[in-house]
């Protein structure tokens, strides 16, 4: 993506944030009466600040990690794999409620402006997150391009919104208009001021997405990365000063009927057309800033997947580049939320900003270990923005956990236990397979008798059937249709693709030679390092069949597979290609998710190409200790 591109795309979370923020803000001192509306300055001034440190934090977190440094990759490089999950669980959990509050806060905006659609917020939100679905599902690029517009409206009706209020109050000296009569629910202290501080604190979620999507951006991508997030926070701390400074001067206080950001609006603007433009641009940024989400979430679960704490499926790039299962997943997380709190945004905050401020605090904690680990240029001023950044996330992320434990945080802090538990099961369950599937000394043998394909790819060709002249030979060579009445009258190419060699793969190669066919080991690889890397171990295990690699730098299998396979086909049509596949046998059925079930897809892909066998060798995966004896059949090659 282009700077302009990504600065709407990647910063709609943050940007639209502004809208809700600040009211959450004042929705907590407003319990306290006039005297604890007097502590918004104090606390939105703290809120900026924090706004700037971890804005300045993510800078160097980009300059440390020019190829994607989000919360998870940096606490777990410098704090450890635990840490690592649990600011992983802390992001993913930010990204869900992002789109559920993003979307519950989006249509408020419309309702404050058309209350008579109050009753279908539900239907209405369920219906934007299709949307989202659908729009993601074509590919980052295209998501920019369809949601800049909005994004840079907001902007530009926000901005006016400031400048004429500005104006207005410059009319009569900035003299604050007097707030409505309140009366005080709570007691005013510490715990208090804590709790807004808190809760307008949500005005900065999203500020770590760019951080997440370095690799997305054109090159060069960590500086256009660092000019974006620039760009970014600056534009977030005018919005949210602005409008911190606007509410104060016009008196404005939290209504239950209409937004703050609306009342703001009318006080500017009337009824007129600026006011339904600055609707319409708050409720289209709140209601696509959860695309933001969309583009971060999938990137952590393929990080997840790929250390192995997320099932393998989340690896895979779907056909417009873009990671579908992840997608997919967020989708239907997101709106299961939704539904569950009735599309309201009051109640989602609490959870909200457990899930946002644990990220930040590990994530500034890792960076300070970086810090004083590198101690390169400047490293001292670097450790104290992110130091300072932890401290003040911390004690966000203490607060509300403490303070709206009971109000629902309890729920985001259950979810970050229950993630911890199974990203914990999942990658056990990956060791002990990849401890099954090993090899070791003395246990694979193949085959000695194997018959290899001739130059070239094709396979050897079979001696004439028994009892056929020349003639029946003939017309055995113009054969490519389905047609073979008889054994002697098929000729065979087994191919094998292989993944890694274990043992799963070492007993389909085994069994395919032990056809006494023509054999062909096929490997896709996503990169050429790691294709030169299985060449070697193939050279080391003997190189006893010939292999073609394939790269896929998209992770994609079966359409590679597809595509040699039908290329083999019309080279050769009257041969019979038999696929042969290792297929992971595992105890218990859910297991069966973690595992890329390769053999269906290939069959239901190469149903409609004629003379095409797929067939499965199944491999029980057990512990070693009770594992019989080698599974290789004997021979005179010992690996």
């Amino acid at each position: 993506m282009r700077k302009l591109v990504a600065l709407p795309v990647l910063s709609a979370d943050a940007l639209s944030s502004v809208a809700y923020g600040p009211e959450a803000m004042l929705a907590v001192l407003v319990l306290g009466g006039a005297a604890g509306l007097r502590y918004a300055l104090p606390v939105a001034a703290t809120i900026a600040f924090l706004m700037l440190a971890v804005g300045v934090s993510y800078r160097q977190t980009i300059r440390a990690y020019p190829h994607g440094g989000g919360s998870y990759v940096v606490a777990g490089d410098n704090l450890g794999r635990l840490p690592g999950l649990v600011a992983a669980a802390g992001l993913m959990t930010d990204y869900i409620l992002t789109v559920a509050v993003s979307i519950a806060a989006g249509v408020e905006a419309i309702t404050s402006a058309i209350p008579s659609l109050t009753p279908d917020i539900v239907p209405i939100g369920v219906g934007v997150i299709a949307l989202l679905l659908a729009g993601n599902l074509r590919g980052i690029r295209q998501a920019g391009v369809l949601f800049a517009a909005p994004t840079y409206a907001f902007i530009a009706a926000v901005l006016a919104l400031v400048c004429v209020g500005l104006y207005d109050a410059g009319g009569r000296g900035f003299h604050p208009t007097p707030t409505p009569a309140l009366t005080a629910t709570e007691g005013l202290g510490v715990l208090l001021v804590l709790r807004s501080f808190a809760s307008g604190s949500t005005a900065m979620t999203g500020i770590e997405a760019i951080s997440n999507a370095v690799p997305a951006f054109t090159p060069v991508t960590w500086r256009n990365a660092r000019t974006t997030l620039t760009w970014m926070v600056g534009l977030l701390i005018a919005m949210f000063a602005g409008i911190i400074a606007l509410i104060r001067l016009d008196g404005i206080v939290p209504s239950g009927t209409e937004t703050v950001l609306s009342q703001l609006a009318h006080r500017s603007f009337g009824n007129g057309v600026l006011y339904v433009l600055t609707q319409a641009a708050t409720a289209a940024i709140l209601l696509l800033a959860a695309n933001t989400a969309y583009n971060d979430f999938p990137r952590v679960l393929f990080l997840l997947a790929r250390d192995h704490h997320a099932p393998r499926l989340f690896l895979r790039l779907g056909d417009r580049l873009a990671f579908s299962n992840g997608i997919l997943l967020l989708s239907a997380a997101a709106t299961l939320i939704f539904v569950a709190f009735g599309g309201r945004t009051a109640p989602l905050i609490p959870l909200f900003a457990v899930g946002v401020f644990l990220a930040f605090t590990l994530s500034q904690a890792g960076m300070v270990v970086h810090w004083w680990r590198l101690r390169d240029r400047h490293w001292r001023k670097s450790l104290f923005f992110n130091a300072t950044g932890c401290l003040l996330s911390a004690v966000v992320f203490i607060t509300a956990g403490v303070t709206k434990f009971t109000e629902g945080a309890w729920v985001a802090v259950l979810a970050v236990g229950l993630f911890l538990f199974v990203a914990l099961r999942i990658r056990h369950h990956y060791e002990q397979v990849a401890e099954a599937v090993a090899l070791h000394p003395h246990a694979v043998e193949v085959p000695g008798r194997t018959l290899a394909p001739q130059a070239g790819g094709q396979p050897a060709e079979p001696g004439p059937p028994r009892g056929a002249g020349p003639a029946a030979e003939g017309e055995e060579e113009n054969r490519t249709a389905e047609d073979e009445e008889a054994p002697e009258e098929i000729r065979h190419l087994a191919v094998v693709p292989v993944a890694a060699l274990d043992l799963p793969g070492m007993r389909a190669l085994a069994y395919a030679a032990s056809l006494q066919q023509p054999v062909l080991a096929v490997h896709v690889s996503p990169t050429e390092e790691e294709a030169e890397r299985f060449r070697g171990y193939w050279r080391l295990w003997g190189d006893h069949l010939p292999l073609e690699v394939m790269l896929s730098p998209y992770r994609a299998i079966v359409a590679p597979l597809v595509n040699y396979l039908e290329a083999l086909h019309r080279q050769r049509p009257d041969v019979t290609l038999t696929v042969i596949l290792p297929e992971l046998v595992v105890r218990h059925w859910w297991h069966r998710v973690l595992h890329n079930q390769l053999a269906g897809r290939l069959r239901r892909a190469l149903r409609n190409l004629p003379k095409v066998v797929v067939t499965t060798v199944p491999f029980h995966v057990r512990p070693r200790s009770v594992r019989p004896g080698p599974h290789m059949p004997r021979g005179p090659h010992r690996a």
